[in-house]
């Protein structure tokens, strides 16, 4: 199996069964992932060198406008995708096998956390594994210390607000907050 077969099976949203050959390719994939976040995260990078270490890690180029303040986690990083004018501020921690889409002019705050797989909830079969994808419309803006679960999307410009649990999707243009997160109030476009 290859990368591409591998990242097929995830997009499709296709179940990983704990010990199967996909469940070792992913941690295959992780072992590379944590290699390339050691030596992004290792020392000081010049931006020019974190968009470098951070095209290398999800497999593809990112624009001049994309900025991020290491330090960044994943244990995939095959799967992320990300428009113009991102910003990703220290800590935030990426699971990205289901997928991950950011919008030209997201801004991500502090320790953020996307997480695009959920386990079995039998005991028995916990190792297995369901990816559903979390996608982020333009111009968001995701608070410090918030959490978005499997298969969320975010309208364009919506707010997460800090410390939020974003459980479902979020639709254009609001403001959500508390846990689970709910929405709080519209904003309106000047």
């Amino acid at each position: 199996m290859d990368i591409k077969d591998f990242l097929l099976h995830l997009n499709q949203g296709n179940t990983v069964e704990g010990g199967s050959e996909i469940h070792r390719m992913m941690h295959d994939v992780a072992r590379e992932a944590l290699k390339l976040t050691a030596e992004l995260n290792g020392h000081y990078h010049s931006p020019e060198e974190i968009r470098e270490l951070f095209s290398k890690l999800i497999d593809k180029p990112v624009d001049e406008t994309f900025s991020m303040f290491p330090p960044f986690y994943t244990d995939c990083g095959k799967n992320i995708s990300v428009g113009k004018n991102v910003f990703i501020n220290s800590g935030c921690r990426f699971q990205d096998q289901g997928g991950i889409t950011i919008g030209d002019g997201t801004l991500i705050g502090h320790n953020v956390v996307l997480a695009t797989l959920n386990h079995e909830l039998d005991p028995n079969k916990r190792s297995t594994i369901h990816p559903a994808p979390i996608v982020i419309g333009k111009n968001v803006w995701i608070g410090a210390s918030a959490t978005v679960v499997p298969g969320v999307s975010i309208g364009d410009g919506s707010v997460i607000a800090a410390g939020a649990v974003v459980t479902r999707n979020v639709p254009e243009n609001v403001i959500v907050g508390g846990v689970p997160a709910k929405i709080i109030r519209k904003i309106e476009n000047s």
